[in-house]
């Protein structure tokens, strides 16, 4: 049943069902969260040897102590393991604590206080801009507006940012000193950067000579198919490039080991790494060893992990693939929606008809079912089009999941209905004359 085409009457004995249907889900006081994408304790619990790993044997492969302060850097044989996951040297990373977001908070505000190189002014000498490609993620659009830093949202297409828009932003604006990405199964729409696209960001011409690129790869690791997506090295694309020094790589383990206890880390040029070094030696002492080692003592190789990452998607598969199910088989001819069919990372991006989304998330918390709040994966919680829904089906047990989506999809269906009939009944202005010439 085509919405868009069905009749009044039609619609309008659908939206009776469906408020019927609506009222038994409330009914039923519901309280369900996909409001985050966390991993569920069947993930966790694939790490349960982690925290044995130890085995009262404290020391590091060089004789360190992990129990003792040191090792800004992390340990050399984490260093060595993360390093060949990420696809650079083991001099080209730091190894740190459970949380990229934080490495990605400290580089922003030292950037702010301090510049990002040696002879270039600290960022705040002058008014700051960041590029952000939207639909994305709302932990990096909150970190610019916690420091004022002025947000562009640039459209994210299949294959990663509009780089024809990019490239003639950051040639003319010297206060354009960064672009946000997620170029893996990107949060929320699941896209991977293509190979051109990698090239033009490490190859562009900046005005501004201290732009970088925060390149946060965190879902790196995370597929759900026998066929992944491949993602190309910014760091050697940026080095053949000439711009070596132009990029910051983040990822973490906060979804592969323990989400509150893995480890973090940071790769850049050694020239970036061994300056942030420096700086993060006035911050600590050195970082939580034990859990490097532990972390290496539980994979052992790269291979390991990646093994460890499909028994991740063997858990969380089964679920993606239930949403996608109960879309296709709830609102796939409506014509009221579009969502993303993603091959890895952790959400689902839906798409309403304009102005629909923030109805949509309203009436599914009113009925028990919590999801990302309308909006937040734009710059200042702000989608123009009021039609983006983050989707995080990766927590809830199976039948929970199916409760809510079959939740949401009446939510959608009545909003929409709402929608049609309101614009038949008060057409926009203008409406009646293009409908009239294209009658003519």
């Amino acid at each position: 049943m085509d919405f868009l085409t069905s009749d009044q009457n039609t619609l309008r004995a659908l939206e009776k069902q469906l408020r019927l249907t609506y009222e038994n889900f409330k009914r039923k006081q519901l309280k369900l969260n996909m409001a985050r994408g966390k991993p569920c304790p069947e993930q966790l619990d694939l790490s349960s040897g982690l925290l044995e790993s130890l085995q009262g044997d404290y020391r590091a492969e060089d004789g360190t102590d992990c129990r003792n302060y040191g090792g800004i850097e992390g340990l050399p044989e984490a260093r060595r393991l993360f390093a060949e996951l990420l696809e650079v040297r083991p001099d080209e990373i730091i190894v740190h604590g459970n949380s990229s977001l934080t490495l990605m908070h400290d580089l922003i505000a030292r950037a702010l206080l301090l510049g990002v190189e040696e002879g270039e002014p600290p960022w705040s000498r002058q008014p700051v801009k960041f590029l952000c490609p939207s639909p994305g993620y709302d932990r990096h659009f909150a970190i610019c507006e916690f420091y004022n830093i002025q947000m562009l949202p640039v459209p994210l297409r299949e294959d990663g940012p509009d780089m024809d828009l990019v490239e003639r932003l950051v040639a003319t604006d010297e206060t354009i000193k960064g672009i946000w990405c997620v170029p893996k199964y990107s949060n929320p729409t699941g896209i991977t950067y293509g190979d051109t696209v990698v090239e033009r960001l490490a190859g562009m011409k900046t005005k501004a000579r201290d732009f970088r690129i925060f390149w946060d790869n965190a879902y790196a690791w995370h597929d759900l198919t026998s066929q992944p997506d491949r993602l190309k090295n910014i760091l050697t694309a940026c080095e053949e490039a000439g711009y070596p020094d132009r990029v910051y790589i983040f990822s973490s383990t906060s979804k592969i080991t323990y989400a509150g206890a893995g480890l973090a880390m940071v790769a850049s040029s050694v020239k970036n790494i061994n300056r942030l070094k420096k700086q993060m030696a006035i911050q600590t002492i050195g970082p939580n060893k034990l859990n490097q080692l532990a972390h290496v003592r539980f994979f052992k190789n790269a291979q390991n992990l990646l093994v460890h990452m499909q028994k991740h998607a063997a858990i969380i598969r089964p679920k993606f693939e239930l949403v996608q199910k109960i879309l296709q088989t709830e609102l796939g001819a409506k014509k009221i929606a579009t969502w993303s069919r993603p091959k890895g990372g952790y959400f689902i991006s839906f798409n309403t008809l304009p102005g629909c989304a923030k109805e949509v998330v309203r009436l599914a918390a009113e009925a028990g079912v919590e999801l990302t709040k309308a909006g937040a994966t734009f710059p200042y919680g702000h989608d123009p089009q009021d039609q983006n829904i983050r989707i995080a089906p990766t927590y809830p047990p199976l039948d929970e999941l199916k409760t809510a989506m079959e939740l949401f999809t009446v939510c959608v269906q009545l909003v929409s209905i709402e929608k049609i009939l309101r614009e038949r009944s008060h057409p926009p202005a203008g409406y009646r004359d293009r409908k009239e010439a294209q009658i003519v």
